[in-house]
């Protein structure tokens, strides 16, 4: 029980309503015996039926007050008992937005109450990241969890990542026409509480894996009226500028998925000064360490 209102004026209304229960029964019983008595002297012809007919009348309307009184005292029960304000869920409660002696209504908001265990966390792809993915998604719609889907990290705000995994949960039912996109929820577990409604964080997951795939820097890589291109150092040293197709993005470089082949060298520095056919003197990009 999170809260408790004055249940004076409740329980007050509620003995009102059993007085009330009380006379319409009393009420009921009195045309019950004058059907009961009335009954055989109709059938005497000791009395006019029209007499009879109006008691069993009376009775019927007697049992449909009482019905209407018990409707009125089960009311006066449930507003008692909603004096006593209880959570609905298992969760964490807000600071309470009223103190000891506000005036509430039924419209007073008293405190928030959030599940938080476990917690979802809302996204958004691409129309055509949901194509790409459609199958899949439509066809562990129906579980509680997906079984195939790939566990999700969650980045915090400060940069660390949260130590349990996430999981796919549901996808919205509709494409958001101004944006282009469609929210997907997953869910991650939350036993200590840590995560909170209203927290931001990034979302990371592996949805393909690409075998043999290869990559390129993104800064080897030049974008020109939607097309992409890259500078290729020949063993001549001599420069050849190639379209190539890109594909994802993986952290600082890029998929091409044709253009350039395995074991080539392409220029990430100075890309604004080469030009096709230019001969340039090769320096190694050295990785971090070595």
């Amino acid at each position: 029980m999170l809260f408790q209102i004055d249940p004076r004026p409740f329980q007050a209304l509620l003995d009102q309503a059993n007085a009330q229960l009380a006379q319409t029964q009393a009420q009921l019983a009195k045309t019950q015996m004058d059907v009961d008595r009335d009954a055989p002297l109709a059938k005497a012809h000791a009395i006019a039926q029209s007499q009879l007919d109006n008691d069993i009348q009376a009775n019927r309307a007697a049992a449909a007050t009482v019905k209407a009184a018990e409707a009125q005292v089960e009311q006066a029960h449930l507003n008692l008992d909603f004096t006593n304000v209880r959570s609905l869920i298992d969760g964490v409660v807000g600071i309470a937005q009223v103190q000891m002696g506000n005036l509430v209504n039924p419209t007073t908001v008293l405190t928030t109450v959030s599940r938080i265990n476990p917690i979802k966390a809302y996204f958004s792809i691409t129309e055509q990241e949901y194509l790409h993915y459609a199958e899949r998604i439509n066809a562990e719609a129906q579980k509680e969890r997906p079984s195939n889907g790939p566990p999700f990290d969650l980045i915090l705000a400060d940069g660390s990542v949260y130590p349990l995994k996430g999981f796919g949960l549901l996808t919205n039912r509709q494409v958001d026409v101004s944006t282009g996109s469609i929210q997907v929820v997953c869910s991650f577990p939350n036993p200590q509480s840590y995560l909170r409604p209203g927290q931001f964080g990034r979302l990371r997951a592996a949805a393909d894996m690409r075998h043999g795939a290869l990559l390129v820097p993104q800064k080897a890589v030049s974008e020109l009226q939607g097309s992409y291109q890259v500078a290729v150092v020949g063993l001549d040293n001599k420069v050849s500028i190639r379209d190539v197709k890109v594909g994802n993005r993986v952290g600082p470089m890029w998929i091409v998925e044709s253009g350039v082949k395995p074991g080539e060298l392409v220029i990430i520095e100075g890309l604004q000064r080469v030009q096709s056919g230019a001969t340039v003197k090769i320096k190694q990009l050295q990785a971090k360490g070595e």
